[in-house]
């Protein structure tokens, strides 16, 4: 039987703990470090590609390179598509001596034999590899967990240990370190981590000024892992919006030039993740829309085919922790409390209400 609700509270992480990540984070003396993000061309989680990356280049204390598997753009999912850097073939080309630091997003599947290969030769190479969100099933699936501590999505958690059973799941963590491997929770502990290692490679003084930028105050591992389960509440509320089938809602997104792309992926995911509706964005013409950060996104419509009365507000100007919350707020006065609960739920964004 599925539990009603479950409160939960987040456990301190002693001060010890979180010295030891920074010091293992820290990159190779006396060079630029390197951060290359890996996705699948047919489907990488939208927040997971894209956040890292924004949050990276804003820092300005890498360069970062997003991949993929094959030529042309990356389809995300559950919203947005994106242009590439590179390819892993191109990266492996020019960067002979690999990564200093791989993100691993989460991706349609757990097992392609390209993306597995590379993980365990950047790993050989001695790549800090952090596997965001279901990032970690990808990162398992190369073995690089094995006998690892770890953590990964609450909804992907089982699966991930029936596939890697030595590992050991640590709870009540949003990030956690073994060795040369990085693990995290749940789609939006993607922003934390990036600061974490924001201050390893540049500082405290830069991780505080990021985290004003992206409007955060705290980006610690301390995280209530209980608060984040399969509920009655969650299994109903799909349910009800899944079978509401001849009632779906599709909202647009306008891409413009210098937009925040930490705020657009918040927003499109959200809008994505409510079983009601979901995001598409259009633009001028079909060419990629160059972000604040030179991210380059491919549009699904252009603009003169879209209605007005079908975009939804614009939050791509505000922090991007703000447009993350007036989108759910925006979510709970159109569908509720209980959908917007499952939005967060999946995001794994902490909220005073979840449970209830």
């Amino acid at each position: 039987m599925l539990p009603p609700g479950t409160a939960a509270s987040a456990p301190p992480v002693p001060a010890s703990e979180t010295a030891a990540m920074l010091e293992a984070l820290q990159p190779p003396a006396g060079q630029r470090p390197v951060v290359a993000v890996i996705g699948l061309n047919d489907a990488t989680e939208t927040t997971d590609y894209l956040m890292p990356t924004g949050i990276l280049r804003r820092a300005d204390i890498a360069d970062v390179i997003m991949l993929a598997t094959e030529p042309g753009p990356v389809q995300l999912y559950p919203a947005l598509k994106v242009e590439p850097d590179a390819t892993i073939a191109e990266f492996d080309a020019s960067h002979p001596q690999g990564a200093d630091y791989v993100i691993v997003p989460a991706m349609s599947r757990d097992d392609d034999p390209t993306v597995l290969a590379w993980l365990q030769q950047q790993a050989d190479k001695g790549a800090i590899v952090v596997g965001v969100c279901a990032g970690a099933k990808v990162v398992g699936a190369a073995g690089l967990l094995d006998g690892k501590r770890a953590t990964t999505h609450w909804f992907y958690l089982r699966d991930l240990l029936r596939r890697s059973p030595t590992i050991d799941y640590v709870p009540d963590r949003r990030m956690v370190m073994d060795g040369n491997v990085v693990t995290t929770t749940g789609i939006t502990a993607s922003m934390p981590m990036m600061l974490t290692l924001v201050e390893a490679i540049g500082g405290r003084e830069r991780a505080e000024a990021v985290a004003r930028d992206l409007g955060v105050d705290y980006w610690g591992a301390q995280h209530a892992s209980g608060a984040f389960t399969f509920t009655r509440p969650f299994a109903t509320t799909v349910l009800a919006n899944t079978m509401a089938f001849w009632n779906r809602d599709e909202f647009g997104i306008s891409l413009k030039p210098d937009m925040d792309e930490v705020s657009l992926a918040l927003v499109a995911d959200a809008w994505s993740r409510t079983y009601r509706s979901r995001s598409v964005s259009f633009a001028a013409s079909d060419a990629a829309v160059v972000t604040k950060n030179g991210l380059r996104i491919l549009p699904d419509r252009i603009m003169q085919d879209w209605p007005k009365a079908n975009s939804v507000a614009d939050f791509s100007e505000q922090h991007p922790v703000t447009a993350l919350d007036q989108t759910l707020q925006a979510i709970n006065a159109r569908y509720g409390e209980s959908t917007t609960n499952v939005v967060a739920m999946q995001l794994e964004y902490p909220r005073s209400n979840l449970a209830q």
